[in-house]
């Protein structure tokens, strides 16, 4: 249990040291900022003096030249404050904001890295999450936790200095007081930040809930499940109000106990320091001073005590993002990478084997050799690997054995742009943003002109309907295109490879989901597309497949069978019996 909590204790010294690394680019601005509150705090810690001062000089005297200096030193000290808290401010605020950017930017970096065997494997919803909540509890370290202990930390050291330098008598109450603050103050605080990271969590799910209402409204609405969806959104977010009133109440308490600890305190200074003043053992103003010294420093050291508790918390929440940041890609660019600048389309893959994580081989020993300009087609049953196949050209995974190859160079030796800007993928959905169709279009080649969009729009037989579009290529989609219909979509997607221009397109059933008459509309666009270009398509529908050079028929993750569609189907195999299939479901 011991090496437990060692490991424990050293694992969030790792994530603290990790968080506060942000703020490294930034030392001159941190040390500015902490200048200016040794300035601001030590022009505080004067003024009680000064009020002792007052009290014992001048308070039974009439006006002289020395309080009309103190009043005039005053004035400085209160000019120096409100300037070195204006610099203090804006230094920190920009410090705060840069550090708090590169962090999210660094996570969202990251992100980006992982590719798709992580974002298979975890939702949108929890990626979300990860970056609106847990990146923003984290930011709260640079924005308030952090700079806010330094300078509360520094005040309490001074301040008890200026205390023992009073009275060590009455500097020994501060001990009693704290330790009375201890009986209770660290398992409040505790409480109050675990509860306050319970309430996070939930909110995290609560909103997770909501994003997942909110994408399957559609389906909502047509299985009329709207009660059920509003009674699990109620009941998600009866468990964050649960939390809430348990952290509100923790922090009720952890206020209460501090302040109890320190009147109590502060009750023992009045009648101890009343009884020294009255025999003369202190000064009336150095009474003054020292009571007003006390009730600030107590209520730093308290919150201080606070502060430390709440990062410590704030670190086991941070510790999602740490283990984050740490997830190596499965699949990394080579550190030297090969520089082309053309590709040919010339494609093998060479005894190529692959399996998902923890799932059964997907490809044994795939070989398929495409010379550049060859239309290929990959048919088969679902889950025999046909998509997958595409994955591993485009690097998304690698192979678990074999290599392929682009033009005799094995591709992991390529550097991600150049491999995939080679590359045109045409999807069976269409991801359109929430932006203009022409802002779609140059999604393919985002420095590209007007004029180029235009042709590419055209290319794909999409000019027609943009037109007739309200704004027509500055009408907005809306989310996800809803405004457009699924062949229109893909349309736009078929444009995107036009003005992209890869020697070498890949189309994933792009087909599969339209309706008859907007599927001949896609393929005439898809025709057009693939004209001297090398083209793999995985295909659902055999007739839209019959002029390809060569057709793979894939079987348990090996080519069962291949050659063109006449000479397939003279063979009376397994592709040929494919193809009755699919004729007697048409007829």
């Amino acid at each position: 249990m011991f090496n437990k909590f060692n490991n424990d204790k050293c694992n969030l010294l790792n994530v603290y040291f990790w968080a506060i690394s942000y703020l490294k680019p930034y030392k001159l601005k941190l040390s500015l900022v902490i200048v200016c509150g040794l300035v601001i705090t030590g022009s505080q810690l004067i003024m009680p003096k000064i009020i002792q001062y007052f009290i014992d000089e001048f308070l039974t005297q009439p006006y002289t030249h020395e309080f009309i200096w103190l009043m005039l030193f005053i004035v400085i000290l209160v000019v120096l404050i409100i300037t070195f808290s204006a610099i203090r401010n804006i230094v920190q605020r920009s410090l705060q904001e840069k550090a708090s950017r590169d962090m999210q930017f660094s996570i969202y970096s990251h992100l980006r890295k992982l590719g798709f065997a992580y974002f298979e494997k975890h939702p949108v919803g929890e990626n979300l999450a990860l970056m609106n909540t847990e990146v923003a509890s984290l930011q709260n370290l640079y924005r308030q936790l952090l700079p806010w202990m330094i300078n509360n930390f520094i005040f309490s050291i001074i301040s008890i200095t200026l205390m023992v330098s009073i009275s060590w008598k009455l500097s020994l109450i501060i001990v009693p007081s704290l330790l009375l603050y201890y009986i209770f103050g660290p398992y409040l605080e505790r409480k109050a930040s675990q509860y306050g990271k319970k309430m996070g969590d939930e909110r995290v799910r609560f909103n997770q809930k909501v994003y997942e209402s909110i994408t399957s409204i559609h389906d909502i609405r047509a299985n009329a499940a709207e009660s059920w969806d509003l009674a699990n959104i109620k009941n998600r977010h009866k468990q964050l109000n649960k939390m809430m009133i348990k952290t509100y109440w923790f922090a009720f308490w952890r206020g209460t106990n501090r302040r109890l600890s320190y009147y109590i305190g502060g009750i023992a200074i009045i009648f101890i320091g009343s009884h020294l003043t009255l025999n003369s053992d202190m000064s009336t103003g150095a009474f003054v001073a020292f009571l007003l010294y006390y009730f600030q420093t107590m209520h730093i050291l308290t919150s201080v005590v606070t502060s430390i508790t709440e990062q410590r918390v704030l670190m086991d929440q941070a510790e999602k993002l740490y283990q984050f940041i740490k997830i190596s890609p499965e699949v990394q660019e080579e550190e030297h990478t090969i520089a082309r600048n053309k590709v040919q389309g010339n494609i093998i893959f060479e005894d190529v084997s692959f399996h998902y994580v923890d799932g059964p081989n997907v490809l044994n020993k795939f070989n398929l050799s495409i010379q550049a300009g060859q239309k290929v087609a990959l048919v088969g049953a679902s889950g025999n690997g046909k998509s997958t196949i595409l994955k591993l050209l485009g690097r998304f995974y690698d192979p678990t054995n074999g290599r392929i190859l682009l033009d005799h160079q094995p591709i992991q030796q390529l550097s991600f742009k150049d491999l995939r800007e080679s590359l045109g993928f045409v999807f069976q959905e269409t991801y359109l943003f929430g932006a203009s169709v022409q802002d779609n279009i140059l999604f393919g080649k985002p420095g590209a002109s007007k004029d180029e969009v235009i042709t590419a729009a055209k290319a794909a037989f999409a000019h027609d309907f943009i037109t007739n579009l309200p704004q027509g290529y500055d009408t907005l989609l809306g989310e996800r295109g809803v405004k457009l219909s699924g062949g229109q979509k893909q349309r736009i997607s078929i444009a995107r490879m036009f003005i992209k221009n890869p020697p070498i397109i890949l189309l994933d059933e792009a087909t599969a989901s339209l309706d008859t008459i907007s599927e001949k509309e896609v393929q005439a666009a898809l025709q057009r597309l693939m004209q001297d270009r090398t083209t793999i398509t995985v295909a659902h529908r055999l007739s839209t497949i019959q002029d390809y050079d060569n057709i793979a028929l894939i079987e348990n993750g090996k080519v069962l069978q291949s050659g063109s569609y006449d000479e397939l189907m003279e063979q009376k195999g397994a592709f040929y019996h494919l193809s009755l299939g699919q004729k007697q479901e048409g007829a």
